[in-house]
Parts: C-alpha cells; sequence; structure tokens
C-alpha cells in the first residue's frame, strides 16, 4: 500500500551580523558547512539513531556478541572507549538498562555489595564523566532490583527499585548529563496496557519527580503489533500515564508478524493520532537485531540486521512523525571497525556501521535507496519502453513494493539466466540505473550473484558497461528486507539498456530505476 510520508522543514540560520567582507564570507561558509552537516543528517526528512541502551550485565544467550560472558564488563576505559564511539556516530542520549544485578550494584552502593573492583572507577560514573566529555544525556535506571525479570507485582522488588532511585539521586542528581530515568516496566501493550503496570510507573516516576525535580521519564513498552487500538480503553489508560516519553519498541527485529513492517507503517500513524492528544512524547525504539537461531529465545544470540531494513524502519518511524529514535541494541550491534574494543558479531557488526554511516553521509547509493524507501524516487523510464514480456512492465512503472512477499508488484523470477532490455526510444545519456529486490530467504527468495548491464546503439550489438555483485548479508533466517544494486558512473549515450543475471533461486524484483531523480 502506498504511504503518504511528511516532508520534515529545515530552518536555515539568518546571518545578522555586520562584519567586514572578509569576515562574512568565512562566516558565511563555517555556517554553510554546519548546516550541510545537519541537513545531510536527514535532508529528505529521515531521522537518524540518536540514541541507545546501555547494557552492564549479561544476561543469558542474547548477549554472546554484544557482552560476551568471559571477560570483565566492568572495565571503566571499555565504557569510555565505547561512549566515545556512540557519540561520534552521533548517539546523544544513553540510557541504562540496569545499574544493579542479582544484588549487586554497577555503581558505589551503599544498599549492596559491588560487581566492579573498588580500586577502579566504577562503570556507571566512567560512562556519566565520559558522555559529559560530549554534550551527551543519559537516562538513570531504577533497576534491576533482582534480575532482568523483576517482578513488579512484589512490593519487595518495587521497594528495591526505589531504593535504588534515592541511591542514584544522591550520587548523581546534580552531575552535568543527567537527563532523566528510564523505568523498566516493559509490559505489554495488549491490547492495552494493563492498570498494574500504569501503577508501576506512576509509582516510579512520582519517585523520580521527587528525587530530582525537571528530570524526564522514559519507559519502553512492547506489543505495538498487539495492540487494539481502535479500543477506547487503550487511549484511556495511555492518558493515565504521568510519564514523559513513551518509546515504542517496533518490534520488527522481535519477529512479530512474518511480513512485520507493512503493518508497523500504520500502526505509527496510529499511536501517532493517539499522541497528538496526549502530553507525552513519542519515540521509537528501533530494533536493530535479528537472531542467530531461533526468534524471541534466550538461548538464541542476538545479531545485525541488515541495515536496509532498518533503514526502512528509520523511513517508517520517521513518516508517522516520531520525536526521535533510538535504540535498544546500537552499542554491541553496530561497531566501529576501528575501535579497540571490538563488541557485535564479528564482520557484521562492522558491515552494519560502514552502511550506516555511508548513509549518514549521504552516499549516493543510500540516498536513492532511502528516497525509494519514501516512495519519492522518479524513474527516468516509463513503461512502454520495456521490450519483450507484458509483466516486464511492471519494472519501469515506478511503483515500488514493500517488504512482502505476497505484494503484486514484485516481477517474479525463477531459477535460471534472465535478461530483459529497456527501449530508450532515442539516444539518451545514461548515468546511472539501480535494481530494487527482496530478499526472504525463508521462502527461497534471494540475490543473483551478480547483475550484468549491457548498452547498445542499434538493439543488436550490446557492449558490457557495468557488472555489479549483489549485496549479500548472512543474517537471514528470519527477516525480509529490500536491497537496492546501483550502476553508477555510467555515461553512457545510447539507445538501449539490458540487463542480464543468473538467478540461483528466485528473484524478486519491482522497479528497474534508469537516470532515477529524487522528488
Amino acid at each position: 500500500m502506498k504511504t503518504n510520508f511528511q516532508k520534515l522543514l529545515l530552518s536555515l540560520p539568518i546571518m545578522l551580523l555586520t562584519l567586514s567582507a572578509v569576515t562574512i564570507c568565512a562566516c558565511n561558509e563555517a555556517s554553510g558547512r554546519q548546516e550541510k552537516e545537519k541537513t545531510n543528517e536527514s535532508d529528505l526528512g529521515v531521522k537518524p539513531i540518536t540514541g541507545t541502551w546501555i547494557n552492564l550485565a549479561y544476561k543469558d544467550v542474547r548477549n554472546k556478541y554484544a557482552n560476551p560472558q568471559n571477560f570483565d564488563n566492568t572495565d571503566p576505559e571499555l565504557w569510555k572507549a565505547k561512549v566515545r564511539e556512540l557519540s561520534a556516530m552521533g548517539i546523544e542520549y544513553l540510557v541504562f538498562m540496569e545499574v544493579a544485578n542479582e544484588g549487586k550494584a554497577y555503581y558505589p552502593s551503599k544498599l549492596m555489595p559491588w560487581w566492579y573492583d573498588n580500586n577502579r572507577q566504577s562503570p556507571v560514573e566512567a560512562i556519566l564523566d565520559e558522555a559529559a566529555r560530549h554534550n551527551m544525556k543519559i537516562f538513570m535506571s531504577s533497576g534491576w532490583a533482582k534480575d532482568q525479570d523483576d517482578n513488579l507485582l512484589d512490593p519487595a522488588i518495587k521497594q528495591r527499585q526505589l531504593q535504588i532511585m534515592e541511591e542514584l539521586a544522591a550520587l548523581y542528581k546534580d552531575h552535568k548529563v543527567f537527563y532523566g530515568w528510564y523505568l523498566p516496566v516493559e509490559d505489554c501493550l495488549c491490547p492495552v496496557f494493563a492498570e498494574h503496570a500504569v501503577q508501576s510507573v506512576n509509582t516510579l516516576t512520582e519517585k523520580a519527580k521527587a528525587l530530582t525535580p525537571g528530570k524526564k521519564t522514559l519507559i519502553s513498552p512492547y506489543g505495538i503489533g498487539l495492540s487494539e487500538f481502535d479500543d477506547p480503553e487503550y487511549e484511556k489508560q495511555m492518558a493515565k500515564l504521568k510519564v514523559d516519553i513513551i518509546a515504542y519498541q517496533d518490534e520488527v527485529g522481535c519477529v512479530r508478524d512474518a511480513f512485520t513492517l507493512p503493518r508497523l507503517k500504520k500502526n505509527w500513524q496510529r499511536l501517532r493520532d493517539i499522541h497528538n492528544r496526549l502530553n507525552i512524547e513519542m519515540w521509537a525504539n528501533c530494533e536493530t537485531f535479528t537472531w542467530e537461531q531461533g526468534t524471541n529465545d534466550r538461548t538464541s544470540a542476538l545479531i545485525p540486521a541488515a541495515y536496509p531494513r532498518l533503514l526502512s524502519q528509520q523511513v517508517a518511524a520517521s513518516a508517522a512523525g516520531v520525536d526521535k529514535i533510538i535504540s535498544f541494541m546500537f552499542c554491541g550491534i553496530i561497531d566501529d571497525p576501528q575501535s579497540n574494543y571490538q563488541l557485535g558479531q564479528p564482520i557484521w557488526a562492522n558491515r552494519v556501521y560502514n552502511d550506516y554511516m555511508d548513509w549518514k553521509n549521504r552516499t549516493e547509493h543510500w540516498q536513492l535507496a532511502e528516497a525509494a524507501f519514501m516512495e519519492r524516487l522518479s524513474n527516468g523510464v516509463t513503461a512502454e519502453m520495456m521490450s519483450g514480456k507484458a509483466e516486464l512492465k511492471a519494472l519501469l512503472d515506478g511503483r515500488v513494493a514493500e517488504e512482502d512477499s505476497k505484494d503484486a508488484r514484485w516481477v517474479k523470477f525463477g531459477k535460471g539466466y534472465h535478461e530483459f532490455v529497456v527501449d530508450l526510444q532515442k539516444k539518451t545519456l545514461v548515468k546511472r540505473a539501480m535494481l530494487r529486490l527482496l530478499n526472504y530467504n525463508l521462502e527461497g527468495i534471494s540475490m543473483p550473484l551478480k547483475v550484468y548491464l549491457f548498452t547498445s546503439l542499434d538493439g543488436k550489438g550490446y557492449e558490457l558497461a557495468s557488472i555489479k555483485d549483489a549485496p549479500h548479508f548472512p543474517n537471514n533466517k528470519h527477516d525480509a528486507w529490500i536491497e537496492s544494486i546501483l550502476f553508477d558512473r555510467l555515461d553512457e549515450n545510447v539507445r538501449y539498456v539490458k540487463v542480464a543475471f543468473e538467478a540461483p533461486q528466485q528473484v524478486y524484483i519491482d522497479e528497474f530505476f534508469v537516470n532515477p531523480v529524487i522528488k
């Protein structure tokens, strides 16, 4: 289904100072660079990821790569390095998942013994101090009272959470980066937010406001794929919450549906409509992970998802007008290959880092891929220019599909050799071309190994103009995502363009863009 995307307006600064001509030029040049840096992040309205949780405890196999078990996870130098790297990636908000676990603290507690050597700085303080050097903002956790399975209905658990908050407020409420509280009430919004969860949130919020007036409060519930938005009780329950920010888990990584993204786009729009009537900020908690083995299984490791899947999540959240995008798993899933402290799945955490940073730096490939997700990429050719079978004309109709194998806009190619020819009808300068393909391993829909592009003046003799390797990303046990193959720097004055490939399995293509233009 087509989605109408909102374009966010960007304002440019006006130079009001009267300076010498040389100074004005210098200032304008500097201002231009600064504005370019800002707009590069989101010049089509797609928000970058600006926050992530920090997880200090090894919990189970899900942390196999992101937080390995058999090393000292309390080393302050490790956390200082990760904070620096996250800041360099554009992360502004850090959210502590927990400051204690199994009755021991990651800060200098008087309530509990410590996880770390008392001759070293605590990991909590190392993170706070390094974040201050980079002007970041911290949400402090109120847990865990016991462990990741804290039962909020247990009075002893609730009491210990309040005691942790009192200690943390006494220690850090005046710290430069203390921005607010993360309240670990991750109950399900299914079909509505339960009354006990509402009361748990409000009890913690009341304590937070009393201890640290003016600090924000954040929760991150799950279950928007199971929510009953049409039930009047849904909005009624949300309206009871006294929290400042709700960062909804988008559940794409948890694979709530076989094809999560199409429904997610509608869910974000429904939530935006509700939040327009609430005095609560709406943030997206985009899941960057997929699963090494089974989904939603504590014996299965979390590993990086392909960046095109995440970009589609960013587009969906941005189009609905979320206030900010953060992610539960950024640290330890998307990892700088130059880091001295390599976390994350080897090779592929670095690959996603490179892809994400290329998107932030507005490389042509990702600009075009993003515009196609937003349905803002115009094709320079028309369906009438496709030669051969009638069904191939859909490859030039300007209509893109969604991450769903049943979407009728996919043109399907079986195993074997395939080619198609575009007749430009006159000699035309072809600068670039792009294919969009579905990757869905569960149904045997994959990439060709290589794609060949030929050009011709007369439609008889063809010259090889480019060969591109199709993207390869092995973490594909559960997800459907859309890949783009860009043929750039062609600069060919030709009439005919031919695409050829060998399909090892089914190949689904929705559009072949020739000289695409971003609207």
